[in-house]
């Protein structure tokens, strides 16, 4: 099933052609494996290490965590949903990201995984108990898939505001004043990766874990040697998901880039945020709503410069929905909103990155100075 053709009467706007109207091309990549080794059903939870967990705990609920669990080598942090932890942070002599965990969608799912990979299912010291298979992903990232024993139950959520469309009124004699306060997390929602081996990354993961690509953008004049972006999202069936649990982009390193949490709504992004700014965080970037997904977002640095999203309305899409085709620029990354900023596509100059540019360049990878050439030409278009 294809997504519906532009109308050619319609006006032109900027954003006209960011999907092709037959979706992929012959021979181009599908967008998912015919025949994976399980199928997971969400992401589960982020894990890091740094060196001041008090520090983060700080951050985790200015941000608006909910705290699962706290020893004093680990902090679990928690959304207000039903289910698995969000996250979990160890601690550790250095800020860095260790790796994510995705939930299978059944226990056998992690003796079928430990056989087709030669893995052992071992248990693992999570709130209420787990197991879990450990595995290593072509850029050499760690990937848990777990199994929990017990959901945590759901906490009190902060309510949506009832609002007024034209002549639908639905809130009368009546005052909008949403209280400056951190926006209530209800649950992770995604995570970004960068990757020196595209092509290959995507594959593990859909050959793997069964994920299914909603997106791909490409590079201007290159659409030929394939896509350099992909946002994947689980496959349920016919139940909606979100447009992407995991995106993937080319680049120099192989790195977290960023996770992103669902909040309530607007006023929830907004009203946090303006509580984040009055604690001296640092905004990365927004508000504003998304191409791809179609998300409010607005993105912060917490305080060792990982990059967390609070979003908000995201696109959800079942399994008969075709990949889009869309190629990469800045521009395109927001239907509106603030110009992206520099410290979001983490193109400012710094001895490190440019050593890191240039030991890709001379790796064993998919990295080359067309490559990199293209990918600097779209982060200014």
């Amino acid at each position: 099933m294809s997504r519906t053709s532009v109308n050619k009467g319609a006006p032109q706007t900027p954003h006209q052609d960011l999907h092709s109207e037959q979706g992929s091309l012959r021979g181009e990549h599908p967008g998912r494996s015919r025949n994976p080794v399980i199928k997971v059903a969400d992401l589960a939870w982020l894990e890091f290490e740094k060196p001041d967990l008090d520090r983060a705990e700080v951050f985790a609920r200015d941000f608006g965590f909910a705290i699962a669990a706290r020893t004093e080598g680990e902090l679990w942090l928690r959304g207000t949903f039903a289910g698995s932890p969000c996250m979990v942070i160890r601690k550790g002599r250095t800020s860095r990201f260790i790796g994510p965990a995705f939930r299978a969608a059944e226990r056998a799912d992690l003796d079928r995984l430990a056989r087709a990979t030669g893995s052992t299912v071992r248990n693992i010291d999570v709130p209420d108990g787990g197991q879990s298979v450990a595995l290593l992903d072509p850029s050499g990232l760690p990937v848990r898939v777990v199994h929990c024993f017990e959901q945590l139950p759901a906490l009190p959520e902060q309510q949506p505001l009832i609002l007024n469309f034209g002549t639908d009124h639905r809130r009368t004699n009546a005052t909008q004043r949403p209280p400056r306060e951190p926006s209530r997390i209800q649950r992770l929602g995604h995570v970004v990766l960068e990757t020196q081996v595209f092509a290959r990354t995507l594959d593990w993961y859909l050959d793997t874990l069964g994920m299914i690509v909603s997106d791909f953008l490409f590079l201007d004049g290159q659409r030929g040697r394939g896509p350099t972006m992909a946002f994947v999202r689980c496959d349920q069936g016919s139940v909606a998901v979100d447009h992407h649990t995991l995106a993937l982009h080319l680049g120099p390193g192989s790195a977290y880039v960023h996770s992103a949490y669902q909040v309530t709504d607007l006023d929830a992004i907004g009203a946090g945020g303006e509580y984040l700014a009055e604690r001296g965080y640092q905004r990365s970037w927004g508000i504003g709503r998304h191409i791809q997904g179609s998300q409010l977002f607005d993105y912060w640095r917490d305080p060792d410069h990982f990059m967390l999203e609070h979003f908000a309305d995201g696109d959800l899409f079942s399994c008969d929905l075709d990949p889009g085709w869309a190629p990469m620029s800045a521009s395109g990354l927001a239907q509106w909103g603030p110009p992206v900023t520099r410290d979001f596509l983490g193109a400012n100059p710094s001895p490190a990155k440019l050593r890191e540019v240039m030991t890709a360049l001379r790796g064993d990878n998919e990295l080359d100075p067309a490559r990199l050439l293209g990918l600097m030409k779209a982060m200014s278009s």
